[in-house]
């Protein structure tokens, strides 16, 4: 399991910010690491887009959930079938988020194990035509020391996934008649993922170096753009009309 960790998460991360690093302006590696990150979000760009569309889909549908959900309140099996007839209908994955974090969490494990041990370029780990840069510049423009702690880029990371979350994740307004266990710890749920994912962020970024911090950073923000176009082209479709899933379907693909 190590090996193949190793041969496809670990060393292509390593050897990508070595090149990287080689060429770049100044040999800086903190440009090296939003270079290496934005490459990686257009690697995995297929997966998180279907998860943007799936969520903007499913919020244009909650008025039919809601009411699939009244219609079949005593009854969980009628409820859940017809959940997942509307889901089919317009070509929604409930599922596509979920594989989207599996996805970015042997990315960041694999980052993680970049920085361990202080940016060494073990030649094991090197491909046969890429050599350890001789110049490495740490300070991200001259200002942050990448390998090491901080508390400016762990701020800029929890700060941009705020905002990220509040455009992923919006506010789940309660309903009349809302108010069971299960109404009630979604709403938990959503205010947790709003509010206490950033601050995780921003502690977990005190404990690890700086370009751990700036790759999430990085993430974030291209996170922000991207969904911030798809919800653009969303509107030209939909209008302003609170509901209207004739073309749901159509939009973004089967999500």
């Amino acid at each position: 399991m190590s090996y193949l960790y190793n041969l496809i998460f670990f060393e292509p991360l390593l050897n990508g910010l070595a090149l990287l690093i080689k060429y770049l302006p100044f040999h800086d590696m903190g440009l090296a690491i939003i270079v290496l990150t934005l490459a990686v979000r257009f690697i995995i760009l297929p997966f998180t887009h279907k998860s943007t569309v799936t969520q903007i889909k499913m919020k244009k549908l909650e008025p039919e959930l809601r009411e699939i959900k009244n219609t079949h309140k005593n009854d969980s099996q009628a409820q859940a079938k017809k959940t997942m007839e509307l889901y089919k209908q317009h070509g929604i994955n409930p599922v596509a988020g979920i594989l989207t974090l599996f996805i970015q969490i042997p990315i960041i494990f694999a980052l993680y194990k970049v920085f361990l041990g202080g940016i060494t370029f073990d030649p094991a780990h090197l491909y046969s035509f890429v050599t350890a840069p001789e110049l490495v510049n740490a300070k991200f423009l001259g200002l942050i020391d990448v390998t090491q702690k901080s508390y400016i880029m762990p701020v800029l990371a929890a700060l941009t996934q705020f905002y990220q979350m509040k455009l992923a994740i919006p506010p789940i307004k309660k309903q009349p008649g809302e108010n069971s266990f299960k109404d009630n710890l979604a709403r938990s749920m959503n205010v947790q993922m709003r509010y206490v994912m950033p601050f995780f962020i921003f502690f977990i970024g005190l404990k690890l170096s700086s370009g751990i911090a700036l790759y999430w950073t990085t993430m974030n923000i291209f996170a922000i753009v991207h969904e911030a176009i798809v919800r653009k082209k969303a509107g030209k479709i939909y209008g302003n009309e609170k509901t209207n899933t004739n073309n749901i379907s159509s939009f973004g693909g089967t999500a």
